[in-house]
């Protein structure tokens, strides 16, 4: 950032940082994340649906406060590449649940790494300590 516009008003809103730190974050994982045909938000859906819970699309719109359309195309593409299949839920006939095929939880492990490295990338300037408080205090934000 030239150094003009690290001194603005703007640069000293927490929401204006964290937008960016997000922004800058989500293009070093989405680099990392090209050579295995994913995209962050494809990697979201991936590794919701590969944990022990299978959610339905519903629940990752909430999750991810995407719009619903949105989280259709998502899997619709993950489909299409015999990552996920939908199934009814067993709860709910009218709702569908996104499970993941074994292809699906193959490349997810190949992904979470490069996530993982993307990640070590963006957060390199803080110790593991500041790390820790980070994660911590963006969990608080977004998830409480």
């Amino acid at each position: 950032m030239p150094h003009t516009l690290r001194e603005s008003d703007l640069s000293q809103e927490p929401v204006f940082l964290m937008a960016r730190a997000s922004s800058l974050g989500s293009a070093t994982a989405n680099r990392s994340l090209a050579n295995l045909g994913l995209k962050v938000r494809h990697y979201s859906v991936l590794s919701l649906v590969c944990g022990k819970k299978h959610p339905t699309q519903r629940e990752l719109s909430y999750h991810l406060v995407l719009d619903p359309s949105q989280i259709v195309l998502i899997v619709d593409a993950l489909e299409k590449r015999g990552l996920v299949h939908r199934e009814t839920d067993p709860s709910d006939r009218r709702s569908k649940i996104i499970v993941p095929t074994a292809q699906g939880q193959k490349l997810y492990q190949e992904a979470k790494v490069a996530v993982e490295a993307s990640s070590n990338c963006t957060l390199s300037n803080l110790s593991a300590e500041e790390r820790a408080s980070l994660l911590n205090m963006l969990r608080k934000i977004s998830l409480d």
